[in-house]
């Protein structure tokens, strides 16, 4: 007797909404809930409560949750995290202070340089020092932490960052430190940069300590909170986190590295976006996510998106590149823009129309929302438009106030510009517009990429309104809008392989290449990732990669480069050098001859292997069903509304084709087919815009 098919839960808390995605037996079921940001995990069990009803699925045949979630980014940006303090080497209190002491704006005379999370008085010191090569050169004095101890107490600090000079090329000052307040006070949380980033460039390790040590109390009480919630409601299974690089972990793994969480829902995204790459035979694609809050565009080639290990959270200008606090984590890469459905909209002094980065968010929300909101938002924009059904927004989960939307149309953008409520909606979705792909734009020249030549895959549950106006925009002539991609990024979660990349900083040039050093230094590196990933996902096949973070003498920033997987000999120093000029030619279509290379940095990562879909082909086509009602829609072309048809997308089958304009509307998000583009249905049940 073969047992009953367990199912599968994705959970992705956003700005604005929560998604819950469940699949079973190849089933797959759907909800959004608005965000309950005081008690985030109210949210959490309300949607899956409510959804297990409606899929016909107990608490006891869930097999595995997975969930991603922005608390720990929000902690940093609204700074609500911890009373948290700060230990470093005697002569460095200022160095997160100081950054990189330059200006991420030269011309701005009144320029805001993001804070430090940990304020001088709470950052202390203590004489010790080690040099780079990992020498001690003064030691610890063990008596100036034992004498800091009642100022932890008077200033009532919950967790602690430890951060030494060099301590990622010897720890063991950081590790005496942690013993020693460990056990004068044991409810203490302590985070030691020597294990958070074992890195070189001090101020990114000790802003990502700090980082780390400032949300680690929340984090862990949330989610060990939510786990025995999880557990009270009937649920017997396994809770596993996303992390910022696409792969999952276990609880404790994200307790003790609750800074690895931040933008792990996008992530999410990128990885939905990877695997209908490989169901559509997609070498190049643009990944277009766009929620409530925020819009995210990733680029993703053979399957793969594009990765880094760094980030900046908390922008004091939010989407200026330095202006935020720098983390030294593994991330997919990306790039966020304030274009959501939330984001709000307004008229500058020289008459222009600017939208985001404020965000009306899910309290009180868009003024449709009919929650207290009265500022004019891009979802304001979608209903006046007529792309949206204000009965069945979000599933049914919100109902939607046209009138509440045309009065702050007509009030917050028309009055100022002379424009009925209707155009004032087309002119702020058209602006939204041309921000997403001027990001897009920039983000792809920047790494020497196009965009004209790319698929668009758009999940979230606003992209699909705005993915065709897009791709028009920006020269692509396909766009893709895989089924459930109203919660694209929590689906995204159960296509995540388990995985964990440790990072280690030794500093070795080729010339004087130590292999058995190396050796030893990855081994130790293999049984830390081991560890974690076969304690989520014990018995599973995995594969492990290697690199090196590698530059020319004397150049300050350094390039990934792919390493053997095997042991490696001294004649693999020139195999490493073949390999770094193959990869810098790449990046910038020259070598540098007569100039020595050195290794920074030595990456290792395991994951469980995941399975890539095997390609689809479309179908013969077939006409489509009539429509389910018409609905005027404003047309972008003529600034006039077009009476057009809308279609249920749970309605059409493989191989159905509708031409433009029209709508294809479903439980979480509805489609926009512009006049340019026609839909098909793929084998996989995918609307697939394809242009004129």
């Amino acid at each position: 007797m073969t047992s009953a098919p367990r199912a599968r839960l994705a959970v992705d808390i956003g700005g604005t909404f929560t998604d819950i995605a469940l699949e079973i037996a190849g089933r797959r079921h759907a909800r959004k809930v608005l965000t309950t940001a005081r008690a985030p995990e109210d949210g959490v069990l309300e949607g899956i409560l409510a959804l297990l009803p409606e899929a016909g699925v107990a608490p006891a045949e869930i097999a595995l949750i997975i969930h991603g979630t922005t608390l720990a980014t929000n902690a940093i940006i609204e700074r609500k995290g911890a009373a948290t303090a700060m230990l470093v080497t005697e002569g460095f209190r200022d160095s997160v202070a100081m950054a990189y002491e330059n200006r991420f704006d030269q011309y701005d005379i009144n320029i805001d340089k993001p804070r430090p999370l940990v304020p001088r008085h709470l950052r202390w010191t203590v004489p010790e020092r080690i040099s780079a090569e990992g020498k001690v050169w003064v030691p610890l004095d063990e008596a100036a932490v034992m004498a800091l101890i009642p100022e932890l107490r008077a200033h009532a600090i919950e967790s602690i960052a430890i951060g030494f000079l060099h301590s990622y090329a010897n720890p063991a000052h950081e590790g005496r430190v942690a013993e020693i307040l460990a056990a004068a006070m044991p409810d203490l949380w302590i985070t030691r940069s020597s294990e958070v980033c074992p890195e070189i460039r001090e101020y990114e390790r000790l802003s990502t300590a700090a980082a780390n040590a400032y949300v680690q109390p929340m984090i862990a009480r949330y989610l060990t909170g939510l786990d025995c919630r999880l557990g009270e409601a009937g649920f017997d299974c396994p809770l596993l986190m996303m992390l910022s690089a696409g792969g999952v972990t276990t609880l404790e793994t994200a307790i003790a590295f609750p800074i690895r969480l931040v933008d792990s829902g996008p992530a999410g995204g990128a990885i939905l976006a990877s695997h209908v790459a490989g169901e559509c035979a997609a070498r190049q694609v643009l990944s277009f996510d766009m929620g409530g809050t925020t819009a995210k565009i990733c680029l993703i080639d053979d399957g793969r998106a594009q990765t880094a290990r760094s980030f900046e959270v908390a922008r004091a200008y939010r989407f200026t590149k330095g202006s935020g606090l720098p983390l030294r984590i593994p991330v997919i890469e990306m790039v966020e823009i304030g274009a959501g459905g939330g984001s709000i909209a307004t008229v500058d002094g020289m008459g222009r129309i600017a939208v985001g980065p404020a965000s009306a968010g899910s309290e009180p929300g868009p003024a449709c929302y009919d929650r207290g909101g009265v500022d004019p938002t891009v979802t304001d924009a979608d209903l006046v438009m007529g792309r949206i059904d204000p009965a069945a927004f979000a599933g049914g989960a919100v109902t939607l106030a046209p009138a509440k939307a045309e009065a702050a149309l007509g009030e917050g953008i028309g009055a100022a510009l002379d424009l009925t409520p209707a155009l004032a909606g087309f002119a702020v979705s058209e602006m939204v517009g041309e921000n997403m792909a001027n990001a897009a734009r920039v983000h792809a020249i920047e790494r020497g990429k196009d965009t004209e030549s790319r698929t668009l895959v758009a999940f979230g549950g606003a992209a699909p309104l705005h993915a065709a106006r897009l791709a028009e925009k920006l020269g692509i002539a396909t766009v893709i809008i895989p089924t459930g991609a109203g919660v694209g990024s929590a689906i995204g979660f159960l296509r995540a392989p388990v995985s964990y990349e440790v990072v280690r900083s030794r500093i070795m040039r080729l010339a004087d290449f130590d292999a058995t050093a190396v050796n030893g230094l990855i081994e130790d590196m293999r049984e830390e990732a081991y560890a974690v990933v076969e304690s989520a996902a014990p018995d599973s096949e995995l594969i492990e990669n290697r690199a090196a973070d590698m530059r020319y003498i004397g150049q300050g920033h350094e390039i990934a480069v792919a390493l053997p997987p095997r042991a490696l000999s001294a004649g693999d120093s020139d195999v490493i050098r073949h390999a770094f000029e193959d990869s810098y030619r790449t990046h910038y279509g020259r070598t540098i001859p007569a100039v020595d290379v050195e290794i920074l940095n030595w990456t290792l990562s395991v994951a469980t292997v995941a399975q890539r879909p095997d390609p689809v082909e479309m179908p013969p086509a077939r006409p489509a069903p009539s429509p389910v009602q018409r609905r005027l829609l404003l047309d972008p072309a003529t600034g006039s509304p077009a009476d057009v048809p809308v279609h249920r997308r749970s309605d059409l089958v493989p191989g159905m084709t509708i031409p433009g304009p029209a709508l294809i509307i479903e439980t979480q998000t509805t489609t926009v087919v512009s006049a340019a583009f026609t839909a098909c249905i793929n084998a996989l049940g995918y609307i697939v815009m394809e242009r004129h």
